[in-house]
C-alpha cells in the first residue's frame, strides 16, 4: 500500500534534481526501517520527501515525537489519506499481527548479512552447554528474516538440538514468524539418516507448544513427519499422542497420518491401540495407496486382527487401491485359521484379478483345505471345480483334501469320484490318495475294497507308506480276522516296509483282548526285538497276565477233572 502511495506521489512531481546521499539505511528481516533517534525525514530523497509536504496526503498534522520515532514508516502508516477512484479522499491502516501498522514486506528486497549468519552458525555448531540462549542474545541484534532462518536450519552441520534451541529462542522472543519456518525445521530433524531420540521429543515439544499457543500454525504434514520418526524410532505410545493432537491444532489427518499412526503401534506389538485408530480411518473412509495397505494387512493379521484387516481390505477394493498379492494370499490365510472366518476367505478368492489367478494355488488351497476342516467338503469339491475351469490349476493336495474329507464322512462315491478327475487331468494319485481311499473303506468294514486299493497303490507305486498297512492290519483286528492281519504283516515286509511298533502293538493287544492267544503275541514280541523295537510296558504286562490267567483256568480245569 505504501509503495502505491510512493508511485502516486511521484507521478505528480518533476524530475529531482541530485541530492547528497542519504545515511545508509538498514533494513530488519520485516523489512522495517531501523534508525537513528536523531534520524529526520530529510534523511529521505525528494521523492519521499516531497510527500511530506502535501498536507491531503495526512488526516493530521505530523508531531516532532512522530519524526523522531524509531520506526517512521510504521509510524506514517498507521493513519494514511489516499484518494479514490472518485477524488474523495479516503483513510487506509495496515496493521500487523501484533496490531502495529506496517508496510508491505518486499521480500524481493533482503539481502542475508553473511557475516551475521556465519557468527550465528559458528556459535549453533560449537555451543553445547546451556548458554547458548545467552550467547545468541549478545550475537544477533537485529530481527531475524525467514530467509535468514531458513539458511541455517538449511545448513547440515548444525546440531539438532541446538537448532531447536535456537529455533524455541527466536520464537519466545517473537524475533520473527513461525509459520512459513516451523515446517521446514520439521522436515531438517526428521530427514537426518540417524534419528536421535531426544532431539525428535525435543521437537516435538516445541511444536506442542507452537501449535497450542499459535492457531493454524502446525500442518498435518508436520504431525506426520514427527509421527513417521517417532514410529521409526520404535515408540508407538508418543507416536499415538501425536496423533490425538491433531484435532487440537485444527489438522484434518490424511491417509498417511493413519498409516504411521498405525506402522508405530504395530512395530510395538500394541495391536489393540492400532485397531481402535484403524476402526477410526475406516469411518472416516480414507485408505492409504495400495503397498501401504498391504503393509497394514500384515501387521494386523500378525497380531490377530484378521477382521479389522478384511474389514481394510474390502475399503481398499472400493477404492480401487488393490494391495499386494502376497499381502492378500497372507490374509486368506490367516482366514482361514479361524473357522468363523473361512467363508470371508472364500468371498475374497473373487477378488483376485485373472491374470494373477494362475499363481495363486496358495489361498485358493488354503480355502479348500479350510472348507474340509469344517466338514463343508461340498463346499471345498466345488472350488476345486471352478479351479479345473478358471484356474489356478489344482494340484494332488488340492484333491487330496477332499479326498480325506468326504473319506472321513464316509462317502467313498465322491471319493472315487475325485481320483478319477485327478486321473482324468493327468495327475498320478499318490500314496497319501491311496491311503485315504483304504482307510475309508477299512473303516467302513468294506476289507475287500480296501485290500483291491491296497494291490492298485502296489502296482502304481514302488514303496507304500506303513499308515496304509497300519489302515488294514486295524481293520482286520476290528473284525478279528487275526490271520489276515498277521499275513498282512509279513507282506509289509515283503513289501519293503519296515513294520512300526504301532502295527505290533495294536496285533498284540487285539491277540491278548479278544482272541487270548498270548503264545501268537510272545512270538510278535520276539520279533520286535529282533528288529530293534520295544513293547511298552503295559503291552508286555498284558501278555503277562493273559498267560497267568490261562494257566490258573487250566489248573482249575485239572482240579475239577481229578475231583
Amino acid at each position: 500500500m505504501w509503495r502505491r502511495i510512493v508511485a502516486t506521489a511521484r507521478a505528480r512531481v518533476p524530475k529531482p534534481t541530485p541530492h547528497p546521499p542519504s545515511p545508509p539505511i538498514h533494513h530488519n528481516p520485516n523489512q522495517n526501517l531501523l534508525i537513528n533517534p536523531q534520524f529526520t525525514f530529510s534523511h529521505f530523497p525528494p521523492q519521499i520527501s516531497y510527500l511530506f509536504n502535501i498536507p491531503r496526503f495526512f488526516s493530521s498534522p505530523i508531531s516532532d515525537s512522530t519524526l523522531h520515532n524509531e520506526d517512521p514508516v510504521n509510524s506514517l502508516a498507521n493513519v494514511v489519506e489516499v484518494e479514490n477512484q472518485d477524488g474523495i479522499v479516503e483513510e487506509d491502516t495496515v496493521e500487523n499481527q501484533d496490531g502495529i501498522a506496517e508496510e508491505e514486506e518486499d521480500e524481493d528486497t533482503y539481502e542475508v548479512d553473511v557475516e551475521k549468519l556465519e557468527n550465528v552458525l559458528r556459535l549453533l555448531e560449537t555451543t553445547a552447554d546451556g548458554s547458548l540462549e545467552k550467547c545468541l542474545d549478545d550475537v544477533v541484534d537485529f530481527t531475524l528474516h525467514q530467509e535468514f532462518v531458513t539458511r541455517i536450519i538449511e545448513t547440515p552441520s548444525v546440531l539438532g538440538e541446538n537448532l531447536i534451541r535456537f529455533f524455541r529462542w527466536a520464537w519466545n522472543e517473537k524475533l520473527f514468524k513461525v509459520t512459513q519456518v516451523v515446517e521446514s525445521l520439521v522436515l531438517a530433524i526428521c530427514s537426518k539418516g540417524v534419528l536421535r531420540k531426544k532431539e525428535i521429543y525435543s521437537l516435538w515439544d516445541l511444536v506442542r507448544d507452537i501449535g497450542e499457543k499459535e492457531n493454524g500454525v502446525i500442518s498435518v504434514n508436520i504431525l506426520n513427519e514427527l509421527i513417521a520418526s517417532l514410529s521409526k524410532l520404535g515408540k508407538g505410545k508418543a507416536a499415538l499422542e501425536v496423533f490425538d493432537k491433531i484435532v487440537d491444532f485444527q489438522c484434518v489427518p490424511n491417509a498417511d497420518t493413519y498409516y504411521f499412526t498405525i506402522e508405530a503401534l504395530c512395530r510395538r506389538k500394541a495391536f489393540d491401540l492400532a485397531s481402535g485408530v484403524c476402526h477410526k480411518m475406516l469411518d472416516v473412509e480414507i485408505v492409504p495407496d495400495g503397498d501401504k495397505v498391504g503393509n497394514l494387512l500384515s501387521w494386523l493379521c500378525k497380531g490377530k486382527k484378521v477382521k479389522e484387516a478384511h474389514g481394510l481390505y474390502v475399503m481398499a477394493m472400493e477404492k480401487g487401491k488393490r494391495p499386494p498379492m502376497s499381502a492378500v494370499s497372507f490374509l486368506i490365510g490367516k482366514l482361514c485359521q479361524e473357522d468363523e472366518t473361512v467363508k470371508l476367505a472364500l468371498e475374497m478368492l473373487d477378488g483376485i484379478p485373472e491374470e494373477k489367478r494362475e499363481k495363486a494355488i496358495k489361498p485358493f488351497a488354503a480355502v479348500v483345505r479350510a472348507l474340509c476342516r469344517i466338514k463343508d467338503v461340498d463346499a471345498g469339491k466345488q472350488l476345486v471345480l471352478r479351479m479345473v475351469a478358471d484356474g489356478p490349476p489344482p494340484g494332488n493336495a488340492v484333491f487330496n483334501f477332499v479326498i480325506t474329507g468326504y473319506a472321513k464322512v464316509g462317502e467313498m462315491g465322491q471319493v472315487v469320484d475325485m481320483m478319477k478327475l485327478m486321473e482324468s487331468r493327468g495327475l498320478k494319485p499318490d500314496v497319501y490318495s491311496y491311503t485315504v481311499l483304504a482307510s475309508g473303506y477299512s473303516n467302513g468294514g468294506e476289507m475287500e475294497e480296501a485290500v483291491k486299493v491296497l494291490e492298485e497303490a502296489k502296482k502304481k507305486h514302488h514303496k507304500l507308506s506303513p499308515v496304509m498297512f497300519h489302515t488294514l492290519i486295524r481293520g482286520y483286528c476290528k473284525l478279528e480276522q487275526y490271520d489276515k492281519a498277521l499275513k498282512l504283516l509279513a507282506e509289509m515286509r515283503d513289501c519293503g516296509v519296515r513294520p512300526s511298533v504301532d502295527e505290533y502293538e495294536k496285533l498284540i493287544q487285539s491277540l491278548c483282548l479278544k482272541a487270548l492267544d498270548w503264545e501268537m503275541a510272545e512270538k510278535l514280541q520276539e520279533e520286535m526285538k529282533e528288529n530293534g523295537l520295544h513293547l511298552k510296558g503295559i503291552t508286555r504286562a498284558l501278555i503277562v497276565a493273559v498267560k497267568e490267567m490261562e494257566k490258573e483256568a487250566v489248573e482249575s480245569e485239572s482240579i475239577t477233572a481229578v475231583a
